[in-house]
């Protein structure tokens, strides 16, 4: 039987349109796209590609607990274990205060949105280098990557959540009508995982170091955090500084949510959520600029 030959082209989408057109059997051609010039965040191609999102927060869902022996249920014991470290060390030896609440639901109502959006950053930033081949081959918006992890990080979030409201109920805390404002500050936690991720994996691309940097930076950040003490520690008048962690509006917005605690932080609330604002802009920015070259330098 005789074998018939095909050959394949790299050539530009109009030209393949042309091609198709004149000859119908020219179903080899490569169609390669042109980064586009300028600075636009073309953000309708994140619904355009919905299908790939949904099968890349798939995939890592799956990689994720894939041959563990314990499931899923690593998504509530990382923040309980720690839950349980915190209360021992600064809530029982250190006596840290805990603005009149019960330390481990105080430690836990932080933890989980850092846990959120440390393990989201920490996946988001990795998630060019570690798709390279993905990358290299064919043609989608890079921005996927990160906003793939970030969402799927957002699954452990909720099943950890439910231990949360458990552990409220038990020391009989009910929640007041600020709960209806949870969704803004988990929306806000995503946001500030995906403004640091944007710049942390173009910046991966370009030097591998950025790899060795983050589980330096995200213990770093922990403690930088009220997680195991209030930020009503920290004087008055370094409020403002303290505020430019943007993850410090996050947890003390949490906490107020659920709880019920504010402890007059929303000027640090606000100056948090003002600087999510200007790093995902900038990252969005940075992003798009860098991403015709994530191919050839990955």
């Amino acid at each position: 039987m005789q074998k018939t030959k095909t050959t394949s082209k790299i050539i530009k989408p109009q030209h393949a349109e042309i091609l198709k057109a004149v000859d119908p059997q020219h179903k080899n051609a490569l169609t390669v796209r042109e980064p586009q010039k300028g600075l636009s965040l073309r953000l309708r191609e994140l619904y355009e590609y919905h299908e790939l999102i949904y099968f890349l927060i798939w995939r890592d869902l799956k990689v994720r607990y894939k041959q563990t022996a314990l499931g899923v249920a690593w998504a509530v014991l990382q923040p309980f274990m720690t839950m349980v470290v915190f209360t021992i060390f600064f809530g029982n030896l250190a006596k840290v205060p805990s603005d009149g609440l019960p330390y481990p639901v105080f430690s836990f109502a932080a933890l989980l949105p850092w846990q959120l959006f440390a393990n989201s950053f920490t996946n988001a930033s990795n998630s060019l280098v570690n798709n390279y081949d993905l990358i290299t081959k064919v043609y989608f918006p890079r921005i996927i990557l990160p906003c793939s992890s970030i969402i799927a990080g957002l699954v452990d979030f909720c099943i950890a959540f439910l231990v949360l409201l458990a552990m409220i109920f038990y020391y009989g805390i009910i929640p007041s009508a600020a709960i209806l404002a949870l969704p803004l500050f988990i929306l806000l936690a995503m946001a500030t995982a995906l403004a640091v991720s944007l710049w942390l994996s173009a910046l991966n691309v370009q030097y591998r170091d950025v790899r060795h940097l983050i589980p330096f930076l995200t213990q770093i950040w922990l403690f930088l955090t009220p997680i195991a003490y209030p930020s009503s520690l920290v004087p008055e008048k370094w409020r403002f500084l303290y505020g430019l962690n943007p993850m410090a509006g996050v947890v003390e917005g949490f906490r107020w949510a659920l709880l019920g605690q504010s402890n007059g932080s929303w000027p640090l609330v606000i100056v948090s959520s003002i600087m999510v604002v200007c790093l995902l802009i900038g990252g969005l920015l940075y992003f798009r600029r860098m991403e015709r070259t994530f191919a050839d330098v990955i």
